[in-house]
C-alpha cells in the first residue's frame, strides 16, 4: 500500500510541476513587432520590472464602430535590452519578443516578453500638407 502511495505521489508532483511549466515557461509564439516607442518605465512593488508599450501604425476597434490605434505592451527581462529601450522613447523601434501563455511577477505584468531590438531609427516626418 506505501508503494502505491509513493508512486502516486510522485506521479501528482511530476503531473504539477509539467504543468506549472506549460503554464508560465513554455515559449507559446515568438515574433517581430514594429513601431513607435511610446512610454518605457522600470515600474513594481516588490518586483522590479520593465514595462513598455508600443504604437503601432493603422486602428483597430475593440468596439463596434470605434476607433483606437494599435498598442503592443511588453516586458523586459534583460537589463542590456531595456538600457537601448530607455534611450529610444519616442522612435521607431523593431522589436523581437517571445510569448507566454502567462505572466510571472518577476518576469512583468504582460506575456510579452521582449529579447531583442532589431532596428532603432528617428521617426520620419512628412513636410507635405494633404491639401495644397
Amino acid at each position: 500500500m506505501k508503494k502505491i502511495l509513493k508512486i502516486g505521489l510522485f506521479v501528482i508532483v511530476i503531473i504539477l510541476a509539467l504543468s506549472f511549466w506549460w503554464r508560465y515557461y513554455f515559449v507559446f509564439g515568438e515574433g517581430v513587432k514594429a513601431g513607435t516607442l511610446n512610454f518605457f518605465v522600470k515600474k513594481g512593488f516588490i518586483f522590479k520590472t520593465y514595462e513598455g508599450r508600443l504604437i503601432q501604425d493603422g486602428f483597430k476597434s475593440t468596439a463596434p464602430g470605434a476607433l483606437q490605434s494599435n498598442e503592443f505592451e511588453f516586458s523586459v527581462t534583460n537589463d542590456s535590452v531595456a538600457a537601448i529601450l530607455e534611450r529610444n522613447s519616442g522612435k521607431v523601434v523593431e522589436l523581437r519578443y517571445k510569448e507566454y501563455l502567462h505572466s510571472l511577477p518577476w518576469r512583468g505584468k504582460s506575456n510579452y516578453v521582449v529579447i531583442e531590438i532589431l532596428k532603432a531609427e528617428e521617426v520620419q516626418k512628412n513636410n507635405i500638407l494633404p491639401y495644397q
